[in-house]
């Protein structure tokens, strides 16, 4: 099994969770983003960097990974792509997405989006803080562990 990372909205957080996890367990973390970043000197945290482009990151995320992989995004249309290739998808918020729930939540996303779209104001999430790092690393060691 490997994680791999939609890396560029993830919050800084969650990838020094992720960080922490590849040293500790000897885990394949990829970060795959539209941009450079500094990364850790380690031989299990690596990045891919894709160009500039709408679902370039998505589409290479989803070339790479396998069944049973993990996939770190918060964007819902690639965790159905994700949920569809039988690898695991989970929002750095820690909302795990999967075969049971995927279909409601992005028909919801997709009902959010045309609202958005004729002019209604839907507001957008809370700020990422304590609770949502605890309960990413929560569902984070759940998955772990039971791998």
């Amino acid at each position: 099994m490997k994680i791999w990372v939609d890396a560029d909205a993830c919050p800084k957080p969650v990838k020094d969770i992720l960080f922490r996890l590849a040293e500790r367990i000897e885990i394949m973390v990829t970060l795959v983003a539209n941009q450079g970043m500094r990364l850790p000197d380690s031989p299990f945290i690596k990045l891919i960097q894709v160009g500039h482009g709408a679902d370039v990151a998505d589409d290479e995320i989803i070339n790479m990974c396998e069944a049973g992989d993990l996939i770190i995004t918060a964007d819902i249309p690639l965790a159905a792509r994700v949920v569809e290739k039988e690898a695991h998808a989970l929002d750095p918020r820690g909302k795990v997405y999967d075969k049971n729930n995927i279909g409601q939540i992005l028909s919801m996303r997709n009902f959010m989006d045309e609202l958005r779209g004729s002019g209604v104001e839907t507001g957008g999430p809370n700020s990422f803080g304590q609770k949502e790092r605890f309960k990413f690393a929560n569902e984070l060691d759940k998955f772990i562990t039971q791998r």
